[in-house]
């Protein structure tokens, strides 16, 4: 498996594509493609020249702060460390960014994936469309 990453600026028809699958046909949301999609670094994980797993990142209106969303891994690769490697690659972009630390809102059933990464809870959990959130933080160097 050689695994590359591609960032844009953009929300591109790769990254769409993978959110569509996962979030809109698989899980049931309807409000997928939102106005911060204008605003996000948007990054796919490919396996060769297949795309696999999307996430996306934008620096908050305080110095700093990042948020990181939109993490999902195409089904057939769930079963691999795809979704740290994604996620260990958008948080040293933001470090190299100038980023102190990064929000998440997860979504509860996978509340423990963000816990080993170093994410720890940040306040009241709450609902979005039909799905249980939980925001969470980790504090980078």
């Amino acid at each position: 498996m050689g695994i590359t990453f591609v960032t844009k600026k953009k929300l591109f028809d790769d990254a769409r594509a993978i959110r569509e699958e996962v979030f809109v046909k698989e899980q049931g949301f309807v409000e997928e493609i939102d106005e911060t999609d204008g605003k996000a670094v948007h990054v796919v994980c490919y396996d060769q020249e297949y795309p696999i797993a999307v996430g996306r990142y934008f620096e908050d209106d305080q110095e700093g702060i990042y948020h990181i969303g939109r993490v999902a891994i195409r089904k057939k690769y769930r079963d691999r460390p795809i979704g740290r490697k994604i996620m260990e690659f958008m948080e040293e972009c933001i470090r190299q960014e100038g980023g102190k630390t990064i929000h998440l809102s997860a979504q509860a059933r996978v509340k423990e994936f963000y816990e080993k990464l170093g994410y720890q809870k940040r306040g009241e959990s709450y609902m979005e469309e039909h799905c249980l959130h939980i925001p969470m933080e980790k504090h980078i160097k």
